[in-house]
């Protein structure tokens, strides 16, 4: 006969993986629901910079290194080439407007300038033997007028002789009409003597002056020629100090070679490199100021240049005050630059936070101060000692400003 077994009540040894099943499931969906998914890092509290955000008055300026330089350098390149002959003055002296400071040669310069001498010396020998040819030409055409002035009087004495003899019939018709005739040519070869005077003066004075503006012209070419032989003497264009001469005896200098310059030390600019993030806000005129000798002294932007170099663009200062004592080309001056008003904002300090971030979030303190959340913010202005916040941040609250390499993929950090 058959024995009917009970069921046992209670958990049985192969329900337990359902119920951790089920447990972990439930742990699972409660912390999808409730639970904080951001990506949290425990961090040592003592290697990070903590900023508090402040309401106070940015001064909008942008701190640059910036170098004395003379007012105005003065480049030397020799106008002619040639073979340095001798340097008459050495670097760092002081040169007056004028003076020489290198003698070159050059003996094809030299050839040349006895070529013209010698071409301009057989032009005027050339243009001296025509005029007196035309001066010979003249007078013979006056003696020849001369020699039919008399030729015509006496025919015309002869013409008005026979004419009244005939008309007393003591001389044929054929006398009477003779002299006539020979007056009339006379009269007419005389005309035509006058016409070719009047015809030889004015050739006369269209070769001559063909001939003086010939002679002028080579006159003129031998004193540039000898103004060339001058431009071998390389002369100080300002009075000032030679700064820098490159040279050396017996070398061969090219036309328009740079060789050295001279500095007009009657006062000074100021030239800085300024990041070209802030091209589009520096401008000529704009007041900048930089400390020395305990003292502060004003400069103001004269040129800005529109070529970037390297993330760079040059500008030039000139001072609108005093000048500092001592002042010397080659000095580095820390200038402040004033690109705009101070005006009342929200500020945080400068930090290196900066280069992970590029100012578009940043972490923000809780009030305990023991967690740090990653907040979205939007920086304006800077200066070299704050940032100008736009958006996200309130007066009041802490901020992190040092380095995130370590931790920027992170929303959250645990401050220990």
């Amino acid at each position: 006969m058959d024995i009917k077994l009970e069921k046992k009540k209670g958990i049985r040894k192969k329900h337990i993986p359902y119920i951790i099943g089920g447990v972990l499931f439930l742990f699972l969906l409660g912390w999808i629901i409730f639970g904080d998914h951001s990506s949290t890092l425990r961090v040592d509290a003592r290697g990070i910079s903590i900023g508090e955000v402040s309401r106070s008055q940015f001064n909008d300026f942008v701190r640059v290194d910036g170098q004395v330089q003379p007012i105005t350098v003065v480049q030397l390149s020799p106008e002619e080439g040639g073979i340095v002959q001798e340097k008459v003055v050495e670097e760092g002296s002081q040169v007056r407007k004028g003076e020489v400071i290198v003698r070159l040669s050059n003996s094809q310069l030299d050839l040349s300038i006895l070529g013209s001498e010698a071409s301009l010396t057989e032009q005027m020998s050339i243009f001296r033997n025509t005029q007196i040819q035309m001066q010979q030409a003249k007078l013979d055409n006056e003696k020849m007028k001369l020699q039919l002035d008399l030729e015509v009087n006496r025919k015309r004495r002869t013409a008005d002789q026979n004419k009244k003899l005939y008309g007393e019939e003591l001389i044929s018709r054929e006398n009477y009409l003779q002299a006539q005739e020979d007056y009339d040519l006379a009269v007419k070869q005389y005309g035509l003597v006058i016409e070719r005077i009047y015809q030889d003066s004015i050739s006369r004075a269209l070769q001559l002056g063909q001939m003086e503006e010939q002679l002028e012209s080579m006159q003129t070419n031998l004193r540039l020629v000898r103004q060339r032989r001058e431009n071998l003497n390389i002369r100080s264009q300002i009075d000032g100090e030679l700064g820098l001469l490159d040279v050396v005896l017996g070398q061969n200098i090219s036309s328009g070679q740079k060789i050295g310059q001279v500095n007009d030390l009657s006062d000074y600019k100021v030239e800085a490199m300024i990041d070209e993030h802030y091209i589009d806000r520096v401008r000529a005129g704009l007041n900048a100021t930089f400390e020395r000798q305990s003292a502060s002294f004003a400069l103001t932007i004269r040129r800005v240049f529109p070529e970037v170099r390297e993330g760079k663009f040059r500008t030039e200062f000139i001072f609108t005050g005093e000048r500092p004592d001592n002042i010397r080309s080659g000095q580095t001056y820390y200038i402040n630059l004033e690109l705009g008003q101070p005006t009342e904002s929200i500020i945080i300090p400068k930090g290196t936070f900066f280069q992970s971030t590029g100012g578009s979030w940043i972490f923000v303190l809780d009030k305990d101060g023991k967690k740090a959340h990653r907040r979205q913010i939007r920086i304006g202005r800077q200066n070299p000692q704050y940032y100008e916040v736009l958006e996200g941040l309130e007066a009041g609250e802490q901020v992190i400003v040092s380095s995130y390499e370590s931790y920027k993929n992170n929303e959250v950090l645990v401050l220990e």
